[in-house]
């Protein structure tokens, strides 16, 4: 993973866990509540704190909107690979 100047792990997430705190980091760092994120997002309190808390039963659905939210993407590719970083956005996939 790659530390930022705030020591946030971006990069290779390889748990739930994971991928929560470094949501909840993200979030902290841009200083944002969970209220703030809720109302951005029309995502409930309850499901954000779960998520952040490593919920294995998170709905994916909720998640990319809760890191969309947040101005993160996720980057799929084979593992220990390298291939493009970004793919264009097409129309309908939910971004932004």
């Amino acid at each position: 993973m790659i530390q930022n100047r705030n020591d946030i792990p971006y990069g290779a997430i390889r748990t739930v866990a994971e991928l929560g705190g470094l949501a909840r980091a993200h979030r902290k760092e841009r200083h944002l509540t969970l209220a703030t994120v809720s109302g951005l997002g029309n995502l409930s309190l309850r499901f954000l704190s779960e998520f952040e808390r490593g919920k294995e039963t998170a709905e994916i659905g909720k998640v990319l909107k809760a890191l969309r939210t947040l101005g993160l993407e996720v980057i799929i590719r084979p593992r220990g690979g390298s291939g493009p970083d970004i793919r264009p956005a097409t129309p309908g996939d939910g971004a932004p």
